[in-house]
């Protein structure tokens, strides 16, 4: 794999750019490997390129049935942050977080990431004090977090309106060293880093059963043939129920659409991210200068990339409470994905109870940040059979001693 640098920018410039190389090849998928991992966003490749570093893997095939970065890992809002409320969930999206501040350099590949603080209002006296405890809650575990009276927030935020009479801002958490990141950069950094390692991967490959004898997965039936493995890695976002009735069990998720949006573009206006569990909404801006606003999941089941029409509308219309000026903006496009959300609204990084097949689900909305830090406890349960420390407590086997991982009342608003 040639290594991106400026050197070779400005070398491939006088060649008018036209001798790059692919970054990452097409193979056939072969007849048998160690290890398959079926998902190619994130997660899945990033689970890939972490069995091939660290644990010695070589011979992996990621299937994904369309392109890479067409899935969940292309279409959600790119937020980042680990003030979550359980210590649980602190331990694990705060690894991803410290992963995501080198992740550029690990992969040779510019993921954007870009610290630039995350907002979460509260708008009375209720939420005011869930809001205290959270943070309290993050101080205490090492988390970084911070409590703002509505004077601070106006000076960290100066286009926002916090004396809106229907909904004032009485408070804030910050997370300083939370930010955003470019979601598609990070499924093909990950993808070219994985490739340089040896790992197959193979687009336009849909997964339609399982070879399953005595209890264990003896491989997978694909659209480009039957292919064989010992272990089998389920990470397919909100197709992970379709895949597990497949193989014959059950996961405790529902697949649901969640929507976004972004506006027509505009001069740099707003240098954060800004969330209300309130009004449902939140809102950052990219680096293209158009506004991303996003908000909470149908209630639905489903499997559609649209949505509910109304859905949208809410998280417009809440946004624009917290910043008059943005009604004049229009809508330049909307896209949805699919969801798995389990009860306790946290993760699933498990063995299943068909030998060899190993599953990474359940993140609902909450998916993209984690990416680095999932792949990372995912590839080690894969490879060792056992779950790394910051992954033990997301088995499937809380579900039956109750040690469930309630994030339901943490989460304030989707993301």
């Amino acid at each position: 794999m040639q290594r991106y640098s400026a050197f070779s920018l400005v070398r491939h410039a006088l060649s008018e750019h036209k001798h790059w190389r692919r970054a990452w090849r097409s193979p056939a998928p072969k007849p048998r490997y160690d290890a398959i991992i079926v998902g190619g966003g994130g997660h899945g490749l990033g689970t890939a390129y972490y069995l091939a570093r660290h644990h010695n893997l070589k011979n992996i095939a990621v299937l994904e049935r369309g392109w890479i970065g067409g899935g969940n890992t292309g279409r959600n809002t790119t937020i980042i942050r680990s003030n979550y409320l359980q210590e649980e969930s602190q331990g694990l999206y705060e690894l991803a977080r410290k992963m995501w501040e080198t992740l550029s350099q690990e992969l040779n590949y510019n993921v954007m990431f870009s610290p630039r603080g995350v907002l979460n209002l509260c708008h009375d006296e209720h939420e005011l004090k869930g809001l205290r405890r959270r943070v309290f809650a993050n101080q205490a575990r090492g988390v970084r977090g911070e409590f703002l009276t509505p004077r601070e927030v106006k000076q960290f935020c100066p286009p926002m309106r916090v004396d809106c009479p229907r909904l004032p801002v009485v408070g804030a958490s910050l997370q300083r060293n939370a930010g955003t990141a470019r979601h598609d950069a990070v499924a093909w950094g990950y993808a070219r880093a994985a490739d340089r390692l040896g790992v197959d991967i193979i687009e336009n490959c849909t997964v339609n059963g399982f070879d399953i004898r005595d209890g264990a997965v003896r491989g997978v039936r694909t659209t480009r043939g039957d292919i064989a493995a010992p272990k089998v890695a389920l990470v397919p976002a909100g197709h992970a129920g379709v895949l597990a009735n497949l193989a014959g069990f059950r996961l405790p998720i529902e697949s649901r659409p969640l929507q976004a949006l972004v506006s027509e573009p505009v001069k740099p206006c707003l240098d954060t991210v800004v969330m209300s569990g309130a009004i449902h909404g939140y809102v950052s801006q990219s680096d293209k200068g158009e506004l991303v606003i996003g908000g909470g999941a149908d209630s639905y089941n489903g499997y559609s990339q649209r949505g509910s029409p109304h859905v949208l509308a809410g998280s417009i219309a809440a946004v624009c409470h917290l910043f008059p000026q943005f009604r004049r903006l229009r809508m330049l496009r909307s896209w949805g994905g699919v969801v798995d959300i389990a009860p306790d609204a946290s993760a699933i990084l498990s063995a299943a109870p068909v030998g060899g097949i190993y599953v990474n689900c359940g993140w609902g909305t909450g998916g993209f940040k984690a990416t680095p830090g999932s792949a990372f406890a995912f590839a080690h349960l894969v490879a060792k059979g056992e779950p790394h420390l910051k992954g033990r407590a997301f088995t499937l086997a809380r579900f039956a001693t109750g040690r469930l991982i309630d994030e339901h009342s943490a989460a304030a608003v989707a993301h």
